[in-house]
């Protein structure tokens, strides 16, 4: 099982970005998901969460301006971020617990980079 993301990248303070992460190999079911980031020097924290059914829940710095949505079908999160800040600058990564026919496994995709410049 992987996890892909993709869409980092560089933009201007209150700009927009959106990061997708897919999941593949053999997957029974995905529970939640979710998107994480470091930044230099920093733990990572997460950004925001989707349970299987959809309810979400964000950081307090994120809400309002971030929206993470999920496509079952396709195994697939997405972190919509709108009206980003330079304090958003930092690796993204995303977070999937995946049930395979080996069991359940805490999966994580390698960090895409988010620079968000002032």
């Amino acid at each position: 099982v992987q996890l892909q993301a993709s869409g980092g990248g560089l933009v201007q303070a209150g700009g927009s970005l959106k990061l997708s992460c897919a999941a593949s190999g053999t997957i029974f079911s995905i529970n939640d998901m979710g998107w994480y980031r470091q930044a230099p020097g920093k733990q990572r924290d997460v950004v925001a969460t989707i349970t299987r059914g959809g309810s979400t829940n964000y950081a307090d710095s994120v809400k309002g301006r971030f929206t993470i949505s999920r496509d079952n079908a396709k195994n697939t999160v997405y972190l919509q971020m709108n009206s980003l800040k330079p304090e958003d600058t930092a690796a993204y990564y995303c977070n999937a617990r995946i049930v395979t026919i080996r069991g359940l496994y805490d999966s994580w995709g390698r960090g895409t980079q988010v620079t968000v410049s002032s």
